[in-house]
């Protein structure tokens, strides 16, 4: 077992993020940059629609716990974050850490490009666990693509049943 003991290491360390790079402006400037209030926000500029494009470009990526980039797989909310940092847009890496972002929407009035949110595996325990981003909701119904920990074990494209109303906690609005 022993032998195994770095391989099992270094499979275990590559799924997780590391540390943020140090921001060398800081370092280099003593001042803080002057606030420009003026400044429209990246989450003001960027379509909705082209965030969902992107994300259905990652279809098929292998679901993996705590994973961020497709070259690995991802989980819930690494997908979340690794389509929206494609955009320069900052967001929670834990699918809890949603719970207070964004702006509340009701379910009736998402729109692509918002956030759901569900409990996790046990809809008792009413603490979000999962995260999707809503690709369509008409009257058709709501569909939401995610990394799904499922049958399918990987990124894919789920219509909102009873299945997942059974969890839902809530939507949220990032993009503008």
């Amino acid at each position: 077992m022993r032998a195994y003991y770095p391989i099992l290491l270094l499979l275990s360390l590559s799924c997780q993020p590391g540390p943020a790079p140090p921001d060398k402006r800081a370092e280099e400037n003593s001042c803080p940059l002057p606030v420009d209030s003026n400044l429209v926000s990246v989450k003001d500029t960027v379509s909705p629609e082209r965030v969902v494009a992107y994300a259905k470009t990652l279809i098929g990526t292998p679901y993996k716990f705590g994973c961020t980039a497709p070259e690995t797989g991802f989980d819930c909310s690494g997908f979340i974050g690794y389509v929206f940092h494609h955009f320069n847009i900052e967001v929670p890496r834990s699918s809890v850490d949603f719970t207070n972002d964004g702006t509340e929407i009701a379910l009736d009035n998402a729109l692509p490009g918002d956030l759901i949110l569900f409990t996790g595996t046990n809809s008792k325990i009413r603490t979000v666990g999962h995260i999707g981003l809503i690709v369509s909701h008409d009257s058709s119904g709501t569909r939401f693509i995610h990394s799904s920990s499922g049958k399918e074990n990987a990124v894919i494209i789920t219509q909102l049943d009873e299945r997942y109303m059974a969890r839902f906690v809530k939507v949220i609005r990032i993009l503008k």
